[in-house]
């Protein structure tokens, strides 16, 4: 039983690999890795680092994909008191450049490729770079200066912005265990020591990085370290050759993979979890998870700000699809209007949280956490939710998502579900386009079933028959993808974006 009786991430990790020195700790590029060869290159990263200058209350920049050194790095700054920062690799430095200079980075660790790129298109000569291999080890440097933060502080997260500089989110110590401890209790056998679990989603986003990631160190289970999830085969030869067994998604990663699955006329064996969150899950991918993995789907939910996780189910035997399950028990919860006043716990409302998992505010951010955090420690997570007399959580919407028709409110969700249940529909995602009249009208973007056919006409008229009339897209058109985040989120901003033609 791991015990959480500790201030400090890297003591509570380096307990639970006591003993385990030749057990298995992470899978890469084919390769088992042993705890003690894991513990090596932290040993080593640790070292370079001091050499490099990085001390107490410094920062350290990461541009690498998913791999043994991210989380070695991890533990190596934790050790001398610092906090690492990892960022989006394929973003590149230079179109980084401000968000690293607004973290006050000591250096930024990267492969020899984004260097070599970096240095070709100018990158800032004041912050140092350091190039390394994926597995280590580091080279010799000297970083710099930044202004010191509290040595709690132990990972800063960049969340994507709808304009301007992303708002950082700074994790203590004390908010990564304060997420990690109630996992054991919540879903039971998922930290089983027997556990092999996918870490393919970008470590740069919190759930990749703590569900995958640190969940797997901290419990002292193994882990199949895969940097991307493209290409599709990549990721299915690595849970195959490696025996993964719990899967951890967003809904996009298991769209593809499913599909993909399906095309293969494949199923995967041994397969004990499957746990998604990070957007909404349409619950028809229900049914094709259990046909190709052998297992349904614990749906969750989360923020960065809440270190992230927030709620999940917590078993098959007691899921309700539809929701994410309910809160962790450390949460504190309200629901409030829009104004902020509290309403009623199962009032439709916006969730309002407190607990040891949530953040204090941004990073040297004050205007963005005061419109966010409350004085006395609440956050405002945005999302209008129902929460049911068995406290299980339905995400109804975003509130900065919901479409305002003649002053009515309609929820993206509601309408994307009546129009997948259309036999010709695979996908589809609403969103408001702004009118002189309504204020806002509602639009579809679809993606069909291989195959099948539809008019926008058709669809409008089955909404119709299912829809309140203000809630009825007006305009509904078809593409054969949705523009993705780098974390697998669907962008509805460039959705909103894009012109369709109404139908005459």
């Amino acid at each position: 039983m791991t015990d959480f009786n500790y201030k400090r991430l890297e003591d509570l990790i380096e307990s639970t690999w006591r003993g385990k020195d030749e057990k298995k700790c992470l899978w890469w590029q084919g390769e088992w890795w042993s705890w003690a060869r894991f513990a090596a290159l932290t040993d080593d990263c640790a070292e370079k680092l001091r050499t490099a200058g990085f001390s107490k209350g410094q920062r350290l920049a990461l541009l690498l994909p998913n791999s043994p050194l991210v989380l070695a790095l991890s533990l190596a700054c934790w050790r001398l008191g610092g906090a690492v920062a990892p960022l989006n690799a394929r973003t590149g430095a230079v179109n980084l450049s401000d968000t690293i200079k607004m973290l006050d980075v000591h250096s930024v660790i990267l492969t020899e490729d984004g260097a070599k790129k970096a240095r070709e298109a100018g990158f800032m000569s004041d912050i140092p770079l350091a190039a390394a291999p994926l597995e280590g080890p580091l080279p010799a440097w000297k970083g710099r200066e930044g202004r010191p933060e509290t040595d709690e502080l132990a990972v800063i997260f960049s969340t994507s912005g709808t304009s301007g500089l992303p708002k950082a989110v700074g994790c203590t110590h004390g908010n990564l265990i304060g997420d990690l401890e109630p996992i054991a209790a919540h879903v039971p056998g998922l930290e089983s020591e027997t556990g092999v679990i996918l870490n393919v989603l970008p470590n740069f986003h919190a759930f990749g990085y703590t569900v995958a990631g640190l969940l797997a160190l901290t419990y002292g289970m193994a882990q199949t370290v895969v940097p991307s999830f493209v290409p599709v085969e990549n990721t299915i030869k690595a849970i195959k050759e490696s025996g993964v067994n719990r899967v951890i998604a967003v809904p996009t990663v298991m769209a593809f993979l499913l599909g993909a699955l399906e095309k293969r006329g494949e199923r995967i064996e041994g397969v004990d979890f499957v746990i998604t969150g990070g957007d909404r899950l349409n619950v028809q991918m229900e049914g094709r998870c259990r046909e190709h993995l052998g297992v349904g789907i614990l749906e969750g939910y989360g923020l960065t700000e809440c270190s992230p996780v927030v709620a999940v189910n917590r078993a098959e035997a007691t899921k309700k699809l539809g929701t994410v399950g309910p809160a962790f028990y450390n949460y504190e919860i309200e629901i409030r209007d829009r104004e902020g006043n509290k309403i009623g716990l199962h009032d439709e409302g916006v969730l309002y949280l407190k607990g040891p998992a949530v953040v204090r505010g941004y990073f040297r951010d004050e205007e963005n956490t005061r419109e966010r955090f409350t004085p006395d420690g609440w956050f405002n997570t945005g999302d209008v939710v129902r929460i049911d007399e068995d406290g299980y959580i339905k995400i109804v919407d975003r509130a900065t998502d919901i479409i305002i028709v003649s002053g009515f409110n309609v929820y993206p969700q509601e309408v994307e579900a009546v129009l997948c249940k259309h036999p010709a529909v695979h996908a589809a995602v609403a969103v408001g386009e702004k009118n002189k009249v309504a204020g806002e009208l509602v639009k579809a973007f679809i993606i069909l079933e291989e195959g099948a056919q539809a008019t926008p006409k058709e669809l409008m008229e089955y909404c119709k028959d299912h829809l309140a009339h203000y809630k009825v897209p007006r305009k509904i058109g078809f593409v054969k993808e949705y523009p993705i985040s780098p974390t697998g989120k669907i962008l509805r901003r460039e959705l909103r974006k894009m012109k369709i033609e109404k139908e005459k």
